[in-house]
């Protein structure tokens, strides 16, 4: 690859400058030199050589305002703002019309959290730059920062009037529309944006993303098509295409997409998990096995690849290899609700009633507060005989959904299973009010009390009433 003349230069300054450090020979550089070599190793991370830089070009020029603006610079690195603002007002009396010296400004007062007062420096810079894409894009992260997405949005627009080829202002436009809902129009955006600019790769797979959020899925694909025509190592859009492809129900062409993201780059689990959904979606178990397989094999602590063999199992009714599965994951992490809850309805497909209740409860114990959760629990307690347990359980429940049916209606025949018919009619009249058809649960899950004169004059009353 041929490097430009400039690059040369920059590549002989650098070497020339650490070969120096070795010998401790003082060697002269002008300042721009310095400047682009400070900057080199700022952007490297290694401070301390760019201090050591900086010392040297100050002894070397000491008025240069270029070098003390890069000094600023390292002073706002270091969280150093009352020196760096002291030397930025002694710049600011020799140079008023110098832009760095307010972008440097805004940059302190955006470190103090002083956004607004930032917008009003660089509004300022704006007056003295011939790089107005960078300060409109300065702009537009300080309204992010004060969370003004329309005030960001617009700021970002102008970047990319002025420089179309600004990847980061071209995802902070797409990221304030999404933010603000205008799905619509940030197509019509990218839209007419690829028309001044169609090789960007960036806005088409952009364009695509936008297509998928509202379910134009043959759009996305032709959008996610372009930017792989123009890019042909682009993992993001043959992963974004294969996850289109899969809405559409071509699995075999998602397949084919995510296979090409393996190509380019390791297996990714997600990658090894989608693979393994298409083939069962095609029916062909063998390899969607596998697949499933290989997934946590590459991350074990990836839920939801021990999910998708669990519930594989689960289809097949080979509940003994589901189960098989499931105490695994619940060996590498045993908090997870997802797994205890798979755990339960397992053993209770098994009629292992006391291992499903233990499933049941630890679910909860992590966290899972859905209603079918606690119901299939208590329901198991009722089954095992625990009216107690299964009432102090539903207790619970009702703190979290205070005016569900199922749960009153089951808190009614519980009390009439262990005779308290005050607490009973409480929520059995609690339970018609909600929903009156549904007393037949009374019937389902209570036939004892079903079989009471007086629960069922009790439902006929309310009917009346």
């Amino acid at each position: 690859m041929q490097l430009s003349n400039e690059e040369e230069d920059y590549n002989l300054s650098l070497s020339k400058f650490e070969s120096m450090l070795k010998t401790n020979k003082v060697l002269f550089f002008d300042s721009e030199e310095f400047e682009e070599i400070i900057l080199h190793y700022l952007d490297m991370g290694k401070s301390a050589l760019a201090k050591k830089a900086l010392k040297l070009a100050l002894e070397q020029h000491p008025r240069s305002s270029g070098l003390k603006l890069v000094q600023v610079e390292m002073l706002i690195y270091d969280d150093k703002l009352e020196i760096a603002e002291k030397l930025l007002n002694e710049l600011y009396a020799i140079e008023p019309t110098n832009e760095e010296i307010y972008i440097q400004k805004a940059n302190i007062c955006s470190k103090r959290d002083q956004h607004e007062k930032a917008v009003e420096m660089l509004t300022i810079a704006l007056e003295y730059t011939d790089d107005y894409a960078d300060v409109y894009n300065l702009i537009g992260m300080e309204y992010l920062f004060m969370d003004n997405l329309e005030l960001a949005k617009e700021s970002f627009i102008k970047c990319l009037e002025e420089d179309f080829e600004d990847q980061s202002a071209l995802y902070n436009v797409v990221y304030c529309f999404e933010f603000l809902d205008q799905n619509q129009e940030a197509i019509a955006y990218i839209n007419k944006y690829i028309d001044k600019n169609p090789y960007s790769e960036i806005a088409w797979h952009q364009l695509g993303r936008l297509y998928y959020g509202v379910k134009e899925y043959e759009s996305a694909i032709r959008a996610f098509d372009y930017a792989t025509l123009i890019d042909e190592e682009f993992l993001g859009a043959f992963m974004e295409k294969a996850k289109a492809l899969e809405r559409l129900k071509k699995y075999d062409l998602a397949i084919e997409s995510y296979n090409r993201t393996i190509e380019l780059d390791d297996a990714t689990s997600y990658a090894l998990l989608r693979i393994g959904k298409c083939y069962e979606k095609l029916g062909n178990k063998v390899l969607a096995l596998k697949y499933f397989n290989k997934t946590v094999h590459e991350d074990p602590l990836l839920d939801k690849g021990w999910i998708a063999i669990t519930d594989f199992y689960v289809r097949q009714k080979n509940f003994q290899k589901a189960l098989f599965f499931v105490n695994k994951a619940l060996a590498i992490d045993n908090q997870n609700k997802l797994y205890w809850k798979r755990f339960a309805a397992i053993n209770k497909q098994m009629n292992l009633f006391e291992e499903a209740e233990f499933g049941y409860r630890k679910a909860v114990e992590f966290g899972d507060y859905q209603l079918d959760t606690w119901l299939f629990w208590v329901d198991i307690l009722q089954f095992l005989g625990e009216f107690e347990s299964a009432i102090q359980t539903l207790l619970q429940a009702s703190e979290y959904f205070p005016e569900e049916n199922e749960v009153e209606y089951r808190l009614a025949g519980l009390y009439f299973m262990i005779s308290d018919n005050i607490k009973a009619k409480f929520h059995l009249s609690n339970a018609l009010r909600l929903n009156y058809d549904n007393y037949i649960l009374l019937e389902d899950l209570f036939p004892v009390v079903w079989e009471k004169k007086m629960v069922r004059n009790y439902i006929d009353k309310h009917k009346k009433q």
